[in-house]
């Protein structure tokens, strides 16, 4: 854990208190977005689950309406605001579900506060990455870092949907490149590094909670390879992987992740 402070004299290791919303009643299922994304990416899962979870989404340091310290951010410093976030809202203990990065804070988050998960869904993530695996990530960093992000856009639209999507649903896809592009260089460069370089993996065998792994059958990145990895090391898991579909299954088809998670959280509850 690395700890100090930037330039302005703000601790490096502090929370912020970002933005979220809380919508619905029952149990809480907090809801973690991944690279670029905001709150607003999980409206389709908070309209389904709303009536039996109190629903709480927020965005990443950095993101949409929350505060922008100064970067690089790390992963500890994701975690503890989900857990400032936790705290401030008073609930003892929760549900989480991450997309993406938001994948990689669960776990994060599960061997910091070990206490406080009552379960963890891992959707469209990564663990157990190769050499190789890791080198085309920062493959992609690298060129984003020489071409510009926007110059990118093209690689990610191919890597987070399918043809057929784009095609139907220009408008989805358009909303998401502009939150990527409103996000500010350095926060996005930054929480893609924590993606690229963060392994879970050993950490996974101590998660003690119940645990849906989901991922698509061509998502290029977090491909079922490495969420088979995932759903072997953790204790009580079960895995989901959705045919067709490519990284941005909440963009396009949070319909099929419905019914596993909802059949998931009654098994548990």
């Amino acid at each position: 854990m690395v700890s100090g402070k930037d330039n302005e004299g703000i601790d490096k290791m502090s929370s912020v208190e970002v933005a979220h919303r809380c919508e619905g009643s029952g149990p809480p299922l907090y809801m973690v977005h991944g690279i670029g994304s905001r709150k607003e990416h999980w409206d389709p899962l908070i309209d389904a689950f709303k009536e039996s979870f109190t629903c709480v989404s927020y965005d990443l340091r950095g993101h949409g309406e929350s505060p922008v310290p100064s970067t690089p951010y790390n992963l500890d410093q994701l975690v503890e605001d989900l857990e400032a976030l936790r705290t401030k809202l008073g609930h003892e203990q929760i549900h989480v579900i991450g997309h993406s990065l938001g994948g990689v804070i669960g776990p994060a988050y599960a061997r910091a506060h070990p206490g406080r998960l009552l379960s963890l869904g891992l959707f469209s993530t990564a663990a157990g990455r190769t050499d190789e695996d890791r080198a085309i990530l920062f493959g992609v960093i690298e060129k984003m870092r020489n071409d510009g992000i926007p110059q990118t856009l093209d690689t990610f639209v191919n890597r987070w949907y399918t043809d057929e999507f784009i095609t139907a649903r220009p408008d989805v896809v358009e909303t998401q490149l502009r939150r990527v592009t409103e996000t500010p260089e350095d926060v996005f460069l930054s929480v893609f590094e924590i993606y690229a370089s963060s392994e879970t993996g050993p950490w996974l065998p101590s998660i003690t909670c119940p645990c849906l792994v989901l991922t698509a059958e061509f998502d290029g990145g977090s491909n079922p390879r490495l969420n088979r990895f995932i759903d072997a090391q953790l204790p009580d898991s079960e895995l989901v992987i959705l045919p067709h579909l490519k990284h941005d299954i909440l963009g396009e088809a949070s319909d099929q992740i419905v019914g596993p998670l909802q059949k998931f959280l009654r098994r548990i509850s």
